[in-house]
Formats: structure tokens, sequence, C-alpha cells
């Protein structure tokens, strides 16, 4: 069922819409066209003030942003959000950073929204791995470097049990890590203990896309040794041979044994 027909029948609808990386001009022409058309938007900390721009003013806007440690609205407490704005026949936007499905929780949302019979839609948006990527410098495959690319929450190193690191060890793949900044250290030593190079390239994307862009890109365990304490800007850990074609990439400033 399309937006038009249900807000056109007085229904309420909710339309799920990746804001991207950062920059307005990233985003879907649908997400602009669901934005501009909101009655209410409830939307996460990473969506820039650039998107949040394109807001009518007319519209509610309703913060539910989450950081480490801090959450402002509990996720059931989102879920009751959107229900209860639906069912009052409102067009309401649930506005993320990158894509909704991509570690954003958008799933628990979309089951939320189909258990209290409420009609929505998914707008996808530009993700934050091929974002930041792209902006850095960094292919995620190539034909020559990586076959693959695994997209991973940075949370799976506070378990030894909770991945095959045997298998993100070996050759041929990129592997990208959300949330993964603040366990840099722990990502490395996982990896390099099950077999992967200690000098492999690795790098750290901060506010990737951004005007406020930082790339910092050389061999893993020089990253883990340089890279500046876990803050509160965005920031994306990329390890694989391909982060060696970053115009940001340094080779390894220490020489590591083998």
């Amino acid at each position: 069922m399309t937006l038009e027909a249900v807000v056109g029948g007085g229904h309420g609808f909710v339309s799920i819409v990746g804001a991207g990386p950062g920059p307005a001009d990233l985003m879907t022409l649908r997400a602009h066209d669901r934005l501009r058309r909101a009655e209410v938007v409830v939307h996460d900390r990473l969506v820039t003030p650039e998107v949040l721009a394109l807001i009518p003013p007319t519209a509610l806007r309703v913060y539910v942003g989450k950081a480490l440690g801090d959450h402002s609205v509990p996720q059931e407490g989102i879920h009751a959000l959107l229900v209860q704005h639906a069912r009052l026949g409102r067009r309401v936007v649930r506005l993320k950073g990158g894509d909704p499905y991509m570690f954003g929780r958008g799933g628990e949302e979309v089951q939320a929204l189909q258990a209290a019979a409420i009609a929505f839609e998914v707008v996808p948006g530009v993700t934050a791995a091929s974002g930041c990527a792209a902006a850095a410098g960094i292919p995620l495959t190539h034909r020559d470097l990586a076959g693959s690319c695994v997209f991973l929450p940075g949370h799976l190193a506070d378990d030894d049990a909770s991945h095959d690191w045997q298998a993100l060890a070996r050759p041929g793949q990129t592997r990208v890590f959300y949330m993964g900044v603040q366990r840099l250290a722990q990502i490395a030593h996982q990896l390099i203990t099950h077999g992967l190079a200690p000098d492999t390239p690795a790098a750290i994307v901060h506010d990737g896309a951004r005007a406020s862009q930082t790339v910092m890109a050389t061999g893993l365990t020089d990253l883990v040794a340089l890279a500046p304490g876990y803050g509160p800007r965005p920031g994306l850990l990329i390890i694989g041979e391909t982060v060696r074609l970053s115009p940001a990439f340094t080779p390894s400033l220490v020489s590591h044994e083998h």
C-alpha cells in the first residue's frame, strides 16, 4: 500500500527514512520528498543540522538520539511514539543516519509497526560504510585486493565466542566495523591473534563525507598506538588491503615482527 493511498484515506503512515552519512545532497530523492511532507519527525543524534533544516517548520520534531551509555528515549519508547502519532492520522518520518536496515534498528521498528497494524515504508539511505569509504578514497571491494566485504558491529570484540575471528582474519576481504572505534584495540588483538598480519592497512574515518571529515590510515598495530581516544564524533573502522589506496594512507611508522 502506498503512502498516497493510506494518508489519502485518512490513516497515518510511517516512513522509516535513511538520511545517509551527513550531507543533505547524499539523501535520495524519496527521502527528501518524505521529509518535505512530514507532519512528525522522530530523529536520531547523528542526523546533521543540514538535513534537519529540510524539515517543514510546521512539523513536530521529536529527538530520540542515542549515544554510548545515554539513550534519551528507550527503543520501546520510540516504537510507542511512532504508533501513537500514526494512529492520530499523521505522516510520520522516522529519520535515521545512514541506512535504517544497517545497524540502525530499522528491523525492530518495522516489527513494532507490523504488530500494531500501522502502514509503513522503508526508504534506504547511503550507509556509513559506503559513504565514508568513498569519501576517504577506500574501495570496499577490488578485483586484486578484496573479493568480499564484511559489515560488523564493534561490540563483537566484547565476546571472544561471538564471531569466527579466524575466518575474519583471512586475506582478501575488507572488514568494516560500525561502532568499532572505541574497541579498536580489542578488535586488532582478536584479528592478529587469529592470523591477520599486524601491518595490515587499517583506517579510522571520523565524520565521514562531512566537511569536518578526518582520516587516519596506516598499519593496524600503528593505528592502535596512534589513534585518538574515543569521542562523540561518529567514526568507522575499516581494515583490509584496499585501505592502502586511500590518499590518507601512511605506511607503518614502526616495524613489527611477524
